[in-house]
């Protein structure tokens, strides 16, 4: 079930074996799963990004006020 976001703080995910990317203020659509979540967004640019983080990582940014969930 996709929900509605909004990205308040600093936000990161990490691509492969890549360095973390910050995903960028504004709204984002949630998609949950049983280990993660898929965030994916519009950039200002018009850019569209997806990136899907760890559960455990996803709450603490919920926790520390970073991702508002709308609802």
């Amino acid at each position: 079930m996709t929900q509605q976001a909004t990205i308040h703080g600093h936000v990161t995910y990490t691509p492969g074996d890549g360095a973390p990317l910050t995903i960028p203020k504004g709204p984002v659509e949630l998609e949950p799963s049983k280990d993660s979540t898929t965030l994916s967004w519009t950039a200002d640019n018009d850019a569209v990004g997806s990136a899907a983080i760890p559960k455990d990582q996803f709450n603490q940014y919920v926790r520390e006020g970073k991702i508002k969930i709308k609802g």
